[in-house]
């Protein structure tokens, strides 16, 4: 009933499903790694997120790296704006991801002497901009001023995915990088950036939009990953490959059955008696 299964068709059809199992095995304990990772990842940005604003050189210095679990730490800052070296980061999507714009990132000269950039926010591109000419930008607060914002490691293609292009226009740039702007400012640039919360005293209504916190379900922020829901479906895939492979064999076998019991029911059948002249 059975020999089916040593024909070409089921050899390769069985060799198929042995096949995929481990792969998809293989797949699914690869999204759960990633889960894993991620929800680590998570937890250190809950944490600094939740851990009290500290000076911005207790975590960075110049020409280092700010330590990835100090990633979203707040920070404070008190210094004067550098309007004359800001630069824009091109091709950055507003709070709600419906628009391209800018990021408007300024020097802040500290009171020691040395600077950080400070990512102050989002900015619309015009309208009717040649994407080449330098946007319009609102204007830069003046005078010392405290800021508070969220302590960001330098970009990178390989952190953000983001490829960094040359033979831009003045003053633009595709990735916020400390040590490719240090040569740009005359004073120690610290490494990474300040992300903007807020302000002391209050600048002018005409601000860029701040850069908004990382929420649950946030990619950028490495939260809510979908991974182990995709490992549990891998896995499930791999339940349903014997699963499907046993149905079609009792299919066969059914199938087989009957086309066996109407050719026997056809064998019985008297034949025709032949007409009479």
């Amino acid at each position: 009933m059975y020999r089916f299964l040593l024909s070409r068709q089921w050899v390769i059809l069985t060799l198929v499903c042995l096949v995929l199992m481990p792969i998809m095995v293989e797949l699914g304990r690869w999204q759960m790694h990633r889960h894993e990772s991620q929800a680590r990842q998570n937890s250190a940005i809950a944490r600094s997120l939740a851990a009290p604003a500290v000076p911005v050189e207790k975590l960075t210095a110049p020409r280092a790296e700010v330590p990835s679990q100090e990633n979203f730490r707040t920070v404070t800052a008190r210094g004067h704006y550098d309007p004359a070296h800001q630069v824009v980061v091109r091709h950055r999507t507003s709070s709600d991801g419906s628009t391209i714009g800018y990021y408007l990132v300024t020097p802040l000269v500290l009171d020691d002497g040395k600077a950080v950039l400070v990512n102050r926010g989002w900015i619309p591109a015009p309208q009717y901009g040649d994407g080449v000419s330098f946007p319009p930008v609102p204007g830069t607060p003046s005078g010392e001023v405290t800021i508070t914002g969220r302590m960001r490691p330098d970009e990178t293609t390989a952190s953000t995915s983001i490829r960094d292009k040359s033979g831009l226009p003045p003053r633009q740039i595709m990735l916020i990088n400390s040590s490719k702007l240090a040569d740009s400012v005359s004073e120690p640039l610290l490494g990474g950036y300040i992300e903007l919360t807020g302000t002391s005293p209050k600048p002018s209504a005409d601000q860029p939009e701040l850069v908004p916190a990382p929420t649950p379900g946030d990619s950028g922020g490495w939260y809510s990953p979908p991974h182990l829901a995709y490992a549990w479906q891998w896995w499930l895939f791999v339940v349903m490959i014997p699963v499907g492979w046993v149905v079609l064999v009792r299919r066969e076998v059914r199938d087989q059955r009957r086309t066996r019991e109407k050719a026997a029911q056809s064998a019985a059948e008297p034949a025709e008696a032949p007409a009479r002249a």
